[in-house]
């Protein structure tokens, strides 16, 4: 029985040396591979606590000077971004303050200009609201209600007809919004 306990002991302490050394030389290959150094590179060990302290803090203060280039960049993109928003902020109100100033000098005219034939067939009543709003001395027009008739020679009339071949379709601004 005591031959037993104490085989189970040796055995146990014989396990443990064996782990001992494996970790040993696992450790020793590890010191190894990091104490091997590229012919460019200086030994940590040539270097001194001072020397070991500057350079970490030479490569900690360029991460930092980094990492603050970054910010700066990303507030001057923000600082350049709101400038531009503010520009364009600033033309729109310039332009609805032009068109409120403009209101009270837009008035309703009522008028009889003939519509212009555009190339399509369609009636072109651009032109001849302008030409109503310019008569009364405003600057340019846009039509507000138009009239379209069928006009008709009075050979037709006299003939007592109501219609014919030779009466086409006229459209006519009768009233424009002039500013």
């Amino acid at each position: 029985m005591r031959n037993k306990k104490f085989l189970v002991i040796h055995r146990k302490k014989a396990a443990r040396g064996c782990i001992f050394a494996a970790a040993l030389v696992l450790a020793s290959t590890l010191a190894a591979a990091q104490n091997t150094a590229t012919p460019g590179q200086k030994t940590s060990e040539s270097e001194g606590f001072f020397a070991t302290i500057s350079r970490w803090f030479k490569e900690h203060s360029t991460n930092v000077n980094s990492s603050f280039e970054d910010a700066r960049k990303k507030v001057e993109s923000l600082g350049s971004a709101a400038g531009d928003a503010a520009k364009t902020t600033m033309q729109s109100a310039k332009d609805a303050a032009g068109a409120v100033a403009r209101i009270p000098a837009a008035r309703a005219i009522s008028g009889h200009e003939k519509c212009q034939i555009a190339a399509n067939g369609a009636p072109d009543c651009i032109a001849a609201a302008n030409a109503i709003c310019k008569a009364k001395g405003f600057e340019s027009g846009s039509s507000l209600d138009m009239t379209t008739a069928e006009v008709c020679p009075p050979k037709i009339y006299m003939s007592g007809r109501s219609s014919g071949d030779e009466c086409k379709m006229e459209t006519f601004v009768s009233r424009a919004f002039c500013q």
